[in-house]
């Protein structure tokens, strides 16, 4: 037991001792490859920050877009609610009965007689406002309310609701673009980076390599490298990220107070997560290559 404890803290002795030999030979190197992922992932959660700001703003517009379904005069709004509330991509139904649309009709007016001394019988109809919850599913619940055979007409923002989509659909593929190609910019960094490490030690490497050392020892404390510069660069970049955010924040409640963000707080509280997470798999991956670059030389 003491001998496989023994053995379990030199192999971590010698890990962190060879990551920080590492660091101390690449030198500025290592400044360099933080400062280029800070940058990069510093644009990644300003992009990521952006999709996301702009997703829940058009999912939030897209929640209010309705279906109106006008009733024939026979039909009552009453019998066709549950049905109604029973559709894929309802949320919410309003039911406006016939008295109540002559109310507002009169209110509107600014009428204080009754206008059914005025105009005899209620010519109004029973209607129901459908809350939709994606833009996708406006045009599937009109056609299937259109068949109801208590349904006189549907009406709602057919145009409205392609545009929203098809909004939705470019901001989502641009957004995976950008994400992309800043993923790739940075992969190649921390490849350049720990190319040059590994080339550095390239007489130690191979001595290890003479003794008979295994080959995930001897370049494991590289991805260690890597894996320590992502976690860097994604804790300076939250920290810009989240001071370019908070006076933004600032400076848009003072000059354009009318202006209201979708989320309370102007950074996510998953950002941190996602940039960690992506800042440790693009520094394993960059130091990945670079060390199986040289493997096969």
């Amino acid at each position: 037991m003491l001998t496989a404890l023994n053995r379990t803290f030199t192999q971590l002795d010698y890990l962190l001792k060879e990551t920080l030999t590492g660091f101390q030979r690449a030198g500025w190197l290592n400044t360099a490859a933080v400062s280029v992922l800070l940058i990069l992932l510093y644009l990644f959660g300003l992009g990521w920050q952006g999709v996301w700001q702009v997703e829940r703003g058009l999912a939030v517009l897209g929640a209010q877009l309705e279906v109106a379904v006008y009733l024939k005069p026979t039909a009552r709004g009453a019998d066709l609610v549950g049905q109604a509330q029973q559709l894929t991509g309802v949320t919410a139904v309003e039911l406006i009965t016939r008295d109540q649309a002559l109310q507002i009709l009169q209110q509107e007016v600014g009428l204080q007689k009754d206008l059914t001394g005025i105009i005899g019988e209620n010519p109004l109809v029973d209607v129901l406002h459908l809350q939709i919850a994606t833009p996708e599913q406006v045009q599937l619940v009109a056609t299937v309310v259109q068949g109801w055979q208590s349904v006189e007409s549907v009406r709602y923002g057919s145009e409205a609701a392609q545009r929203l989509g098809q909004l939705k659909a470019v901001v989502s593929w641009f957004g995976l673009l950008l994400l992309g190609l800043l993923a790739v910019a940075a992969v190649m960094v921390v490849t350049t980076t720990i190319g040059l490490v590994v080339t550095s030690r390239q007489r130690e490497i191979e001595v290890m390599q003479l003794v008979g050392a295994a080959p995930h020892w001897v370049y494991l404390p590289f991805m260690l490298e890597g894996l320590i510069l992502g976690i860097l660069g994604a804790v300076f970049a939250y920290s810009l990220l989240t001071f370019t955010g908070n006076f933004v924040y600032q400076q848009t409640l003072a000059y354009l107070p009318f202006i209201t963000f979708t989320d309370a707080a102007p950074t996510p509280w998953h950002l941190p997560v996602i940039l960690g997470g992506t800042g440790m798999v693009l520094g394993c991956l960059g130091s990945w290559l670079a060390v199986l670059r040289y493997s096969k030389q």
